[in-house]
């Protein structure tokens, strides 16, 4: 038999004080469920479909944009559990990027 989870709800507060957060979710081929893939900071929905395609959804079929303010987040576990530290940079950033 499977316990249910007790689940809290997240706080809803601003998770992007310093622009717009949008979630990201992709579905990669037609017949599959949509996924959520992870989210970025856009100040439109066009710029963040831009972003969220170089990011996630090279191949996918389908790419959906929520703000990230309409999503309301529970969870079993607390959030800061998960947390750990940053370890401090060094040296030049192993990857590069191309913006166009």
């Amino acid at each position: 038999m499977v316990e249910r989870p007790d689940r809290d709800r997240v706080d809803d507060g601003d998770r992007a004080p310093r622009g717009r957060e949008w979630e990201v979710f992709v579905r990669e081929s037609a017949g599959e469920p949509l996924h959520h893939a992870g989210s970025v900071r856009a100040p439109t929905p066009d710029d963040a479909h831009d972003l969220a395609s170089r990011l996630f959804a090279w191949y996918a079929s389908d790419l959906w944009i929520c703000p990230s303010a309409a999503v309301s987040r529970y969870t079993s576990h607390d959030l800061a559990e998960e947390r750990r530290p940053a370890s401090d940079p060094t040296g030049e950033e192993p990857r590069t990027r191309e913006w166009s």
